[in-house]
């Protein structure tokens, strides 16, 4: 079961869609693209050697690509240090194929239609793809095949983008709790933000304007690096300033919520990506409204103990299901007086 979020719809009344993004080992990009087109329909159009688009699905248009961004010169060489051609790029891709994750890259999908990533994902399955939470088979040590959602942002004001951050702050160590099971997923996990700035964005009186909060959340994270990552957003907004502080971070200008997860578990044919899509739907709950945002951030800047504990309880931050924010609230207010 999918959730909705309290706004299906931009500002500008179109309907709010989004992108996904799953990472897994398995079969070459070919492969997996004339499986893709075999079970959505569709033409496999072969971008380079290790990437490949299929165009016309019935989800639309369907990207599978080795995630290495120098594999792909024509696409990534202004944010490349090094600019390799097209042979010595193929022939990279080739010899590290075996270590590095292929990528699914749907295009933006209606809020509704989201449960058919899942069928996407079984037909990979079926094709031979594998990954099970943040350890790649064989090579644990080069990090985690990640979960991404791009969410079409409802509304680019300054306002509304920090009405987001503050609740994704509020309800990060809950999400923590709910979608990591061992403790290698949460070290593959993104970095928290940090208590400094996360005491800055929660303060009653932090009221920038865009150009204000772009350029604190640049000095406070020049990184991609974040499960929530504002870059793509900012980057749409104001290039010239973020690209004046990460000339080369690999980067696309989107106006969307860059959710990031660090596991994918295409190879378990029980997985679904509806629970960590709901999660973050809780997180939009909380932003849309006000009143709770600001009392849960005047409790997170009263609230002594350690931060990652603050949620809720141990004993119930684990049974708290993704729909269920009322739950999440009260537990958060209950751990402050604890």
């Amino acid at each position: 079961m999918f959730d909705l979020p309290p706004s299906t719809r931009t500002a500008d009344g179109l309907p709010r869609r989004v992108g996904v993004e799953i990472e897994f080992m398995g079969p070459g990009v070919r492969e997996a693209a004339s499986a893709l087109a075999a079970g959505f329909g569709g033409i496999v159009i072969e971008e380079d050697p290790h990437a490949a688009t299929v165009r016309g699905t019935r989800l639309g248009d369907i990207t599978i690509e080795l995630d290495l961004r120098h594999a792909h010169p024509q696409r990534h060489g202004r944010t490349l240090p090094v600019r390799l051609g097209r042979r010595s790029a193929a022939l990279l891709g080739f010899a590290l194929g075996r270590v590095v994750p292929r990528e699914l890259i749907t295009a933006p999908l209606p809020l509704d239609r989201l449960g058919e990533v899942d069928d996407v994902v079984a037909v990979l399955r079926r094709a031979g793809a594998e990954g099970r939470g943040s350890v790649r088979p064989g090579s644990s040590q080069l990090g985690s095949l990640g979960l991404h959602f791009n969410v079409d942002v409802q509304d680019v004001s300054a306002g509304n983008i920090l009405a987001h951050l503050r609740a994704f702050m509020l309800l990060d160590p809950w999400l923590r709790a709910a979608s990591f099971s061992s403790r290698s997923e949460r070290l593959a996990a993104p970095p928290d933000f940090s208590s400094d700035y996360t005491r800055k964005v929660l303060s009653p009186d932090y009221r920038p304007d865009l150009a204000g909060f772009t350029d604190d959340y640049l000095a406070a994270n020049p990184s991609r690096d974040r499960a929530l990552d504002l870059l793509p957003l900012l980057l749409h907004l104001d290039a010239r300033r973020v690209r004046s502080v990460l000339p080369r971070e690999k980067i696309s200008a989107r106006a969307v919520f860059h959710y990031r997860l660090p596991q994918a578990h295409v190879g378990d044919a029980g997985w679904s990506i509806a629970a960590d899509w709901n999660r973050w739907v809780a997180v939009e709950r909380l932003a849309a409204d006000p009143e709770r945002l600001a009392e849960l951030s005047r409790a997170w800047l009263l609230f002594k103990g350690e931060a990652d504990t603050w949620i809720a309880r141990p004993s119930t931050s684990h049974q708290i299901a993704p729909h269920q924010i009322t739950q999440v609230q009260s537990a958060v207010l209950d751990s402050t007086t604890a």
